[in-house]
């Protein structure tokens, strides 16, 4: 695609797109037009920013952190916002063939006519989707071959802190919430462009904003056997680049005119972050350590802005978001509120529940807004792999959860799982089974007729957890561990699913890999991979071949660590210091629980001192308190 100029509006027209959408599937993904989308006058702002979330459109429009950056750009009156996704590959098909470029859904525009592009990383298996972004878009895939006139191109989102796959592809990561620092990086932009200055001044200037990683500012060496030797800063780059955290979630701006998809997307309803991290210290859990600390909104905050949305949006589920919802102690105040005082009639849905936390009362009262199943997320069958993932759950937890659910008319329970924990044995596999039978004979007892729903997923160690220096135990052993489990997982009310191995393979390389991976991300892009978080589109044997050419080992990535060894991602820095994590593996391998952190003192993960915050929790009447206000 050639270099088109600046600002130039609506490059395809509607009544050409129209014409040619009745070839593609799901034509409705690229018309935009959608409620709550926000088109500007691009002579109105100053920047203009392309929002890219590299899936398709039902999956992006589900992601509720594009739509917090979203609304806050575009919040801003020099600043219009608009929004691209991948798309599917006949829609890229027919754009190559008839010379179109990837285009926001706002104006139609190509993506190298935006001052930026930013993606939304949720998850590593869609790499060969940015690059085929970019490509499409007109803007030239390395950074060091674009130039003054071409985009800056940032990246944000969890997988951001680890990366380096991207690193020869993206200017600049956003690291860690983007409330504030999404602006901030726009104000360096137009700081930037009204200097005249090069764009290598652009990128120095970045580096100096607390949470953004310029990886161009990092030369990198390897030993002749191919591990890390050092991660050297130049130009006045810091060592190591903290993340962000907006310390009060009460003052985040948030999305309560959300836009509205024309087709369904994956999650179809309204969604509320109800606060902001996790206080549990799971030690296979990236975001538990990631989110740090745990930051409430007020309950008063939460009904409100799900009534706004509902209002604004017509949608009639309400799903109180965060990654341990039942741990917010107003839940029950909230649930009723926003079932009384809607609009318009409403359910409410928690997406993520611990069945330790789970209550009766909770139980009932969604029990009562007509739901039929309930998700919980035992992750380990026996309770030794669940004390040495640090979940603080028992399976008297567990069943009394169930029984809870049975009594308040749920039929069907959903139980998620991991397979391939750091220490795991047979026995530990087949406890899965062994407490869905005894679920599902509970609920026959209790007289109904249950279905109990096992759903399995491979273990990948993830950078910045306690487990990160563990090996994937490889693609052969989680089927082989998946093939006990559907021999065993059999029979009238029981349903089991897992997880496609090859993903989890491909998931491991990529989340512990270097920056020598850049090039098999880039070969593997132009032979065509595409979704490969999509089972059916993953080709897994390219992959491979493509890692071959380059001389580069899939067992080098997925092997255990050294924990004296310089890790990829070491110079990114979560807050979580590394010598706490090291503690919490040790504890693991010694089967040794550490207390939830509400309830509990200070188990010392270095977050809050380090980068000079607090958790922010709730009581029950709805005042807030501090971590201070809990030390014991």
């Amino acid at each position: 695609m050639g270099k088109l100029r600046k600002h130039n509006e609506e490059i395809i027209s509607w009544e050409e797109l129209r014409r040619h959408l009745n070839k593609v599937t799901k034509p409705a993904r690229y018309t935009g037009g959608e409620l709550n989308s926000v088109r500007k006058d691009p002579s109105s702002v100053s920047v203009r920013f392309a929002l890219v979330f590299p899936d398709v459109y039902e999956v992006g429009m589900s992601h509720l952190g594009s739509q917090i950056i979203y609304h806050v750009l575009n919040s801003r009156d020099d600043t219009a916002c608009e929004r691209a996704y991948s798309p599917w590959p006949d829609m890229e098909e027919l754009s190559r063939r008839r010379g179109w470029p990837l285009f926001t859904l706002e104006s139609r525009s190509p993506l190298n006519s935006f001052d930026i592009v930013g993606f939304s990383l949720a998850y590593e298996l869609t790499y060969a989707n940015v690059l085929a972004a970019l490509d499409l878009g007109g803007v030239p895939l390395f950074s060091a071959e674009r130039g003054r006139e071409d985009p800056l191109v940032i990246a944000g989102g969890p997988v951001s802190m680890a990366a380096e796959p991207l690193a020869e592809f993206i200017d600049a990561f956003a690291l860690g919430d983007g409330e504030d620092l999404a602006g901030e990086i726009v104000d360096c932009y137009k700081k930037w462009r009204a200097s005249g200055k090069p764009r290598s001044e652009l990128l120095e200037s970045l580096a100096d904003v607390q949470g953004v990683y310029v990886p161009s500012l990092y030369d990198v060496q390897y030993s002749n056997e191919g591990f890390l030797v050092e991660v050297r800063p130049k130009a006045g780059a810091p060592k190591r680049v903290r993340r962000r955290i907006f310390s009060d979630l009460e003052k985040a701006p948030y999305p309560e005119r959300p836009v509205v998809p024309f087709i369904e997307p994956v999650h179809d309803r309204a969604m509320v972050e109800i606060f902001r991290g996790c206080t549990r210290g799971c030690r296979f859990c990236q975001a538990g350590t990631l989110y740090r600390p745990v930051r409430e909104r007020e309950p008063e905050t939460v009904s409100r802005i799900a009534r706004e949305i509902l209002a604004a949006s017509g949608y009639d589920e309400v799903s109180l978001v965060s990654l341990s919802s039942a741990d917010y102690l107003p839940i029950r105040q909230v649930i009723e509120d926003i079932l009384t005082h809607s609009p318009c009639p409403a359910r409410v849905s928690l997406p993520s529940l611990r069945v330790d936390s789970f209550s009766v009362e909770l139980s009932k009262l969604l029990g009562e807004a007509g739901y039929g199943g309930l998700t919980l997320a035992p992750e380990a069958g026996s309770q030794r792999m669940r004390d040495v993932i640090n979940k603080n759950v028992t399976e008297e937890d567990v069943m009394d959860a169930a029984k809870a659910a049975f009594s308040s008319g749920f039929t069907r329970i959903k139980l998620y799982f991991m397979i391939g924990l750091p220490g795991e044995t047979d026995e530990d596999v087949l406890a899965i089974a062994e407490l869905a039978y005894r679920i599902r004979q509970l609920g026959r007892d209790m007289g109904t007729k249950p279905t109990v729903a096992v759903s399995v997923s491979g273990f990948v160690p993830k950078p910045h957890t306690a487990f990160q220096w563990e090996p994937f135990i490889g693609r052969d052993e989680i089927e082989r561990r998946q093939s006990l489990l559907c021999k065993r997982l059999r029979g009238p009310g029981l349903e089991f699913r897992y997880h496609d191995s090859r993903q989890t393979y491909l998931e491991a390389i990529l989340s512990r890999g270097d920056r020598r991976l850049g090039r098999v991300v880039l070969e593997a892009y132009r032979r065509g991979a595409r979704f490969d978080s999509w089972p059916d589109m993953l080709d897994l044997d390219l992959w491979l071949s493509c890692m071959k050419e380059a001389s580069l080992e899939p067992g080098f990535f997925t092997r255990e660590r050294g924990q004296d060894e310089i890790l990829p991602w070491d110079h990114l820095d979560p807050g979580v210091t590394k010598e706490f994590l090291l503690v919490e593996r040790a504890k693991a391998r010694r089967e040794e629980k550490t207390p939830d952190c509400r309830e509990a003192p200070c188990p010392g993960c270095g977050v809050c001192p380090r980068f000079g915050v607090a958790p922010v929790l709730t009581r029950r009447d709805g005042t807030s308190k501090g971590a201070r206000d809990r030390a014991r």
